[in-house]
């Protein structure tokens, strides 16, 4: 993989990495470590999530859902638990890698499930919000939560990192 931690094409070393004095094998490492950081971070929403959602099921006014409610929530129920599983794999991958010389696919691989976890949450947090203002005040208001938080989530998850990314990339130009 050479110095792409992330085989999509996509240079991932910054500039600041260009400067560090580090093999593959300790950016590999390195790379790793952050995984597990964001891992730990997400691991703790997630379960807490998921649980928020299983419980709801056994309250009384449980039975006072919609059928969009009642749809909503096992559509959130169905996306927590595949969150919690998947924030759960990089360390089945790991065990399953471990020793094998394979770090760098193994931070690719997690990568892409670390990834997949960031949506189910967002997806979750989303969801369950839209959930709560729909049962509590209305379905309008529960669409406006939702569409305020998705947006919130696409501002400074996605398009804050795209253009910082953007703006400290290297001009193209300047390298002719």
């Amino acid at each position: 993989m050479g110095s792409h931690d992330i085989p999509d094409g996509r240079d991932q070393v910054g500039p600041a990495d260009n400067d560090r004095q580090e093999t593959e094998s300790e950016r590999s490492d390195r790379n790793w470590i952050d995984l597990l950081q964001e891992l730990r971070v997400l691991q703790a929403g997630t379960q807490i999530l998921t649980a928020f959602l299983l419980a709801i099921a056994f309250q009384p006014r449980f039975t006072d859902l919609d059928e969009f409610q009642r749809t909503l929530y096992l559509a959130l129920v169905s996306v927590s638990i595949l969150t919690t599983i998947l924030s759960l794999l990089p360390v089945s991958l790991h065990r399953l890698l471990f020793r094998r010389r394979l770090k760098s696919s193994t931070v690719a691989i997690g990568d892409a499930m670390v990834r997949a976890v960031v949506l189910g949450v967002s997806l979750g947090t989303v969801g369950t919000a839209m959930l709560i203002f729909d049962f509590v005040v209305g379905r309008v208001a529960g669409l406006l939560a939702a569409g305020i938080l998705a947006l919130v989530l696409l501002a400074f998850g996605v398009f804050l990192p795209l253009i910082v990314r953007r703006r400290s990339s290297p001009d193209p130009q300047s390298r002719n």
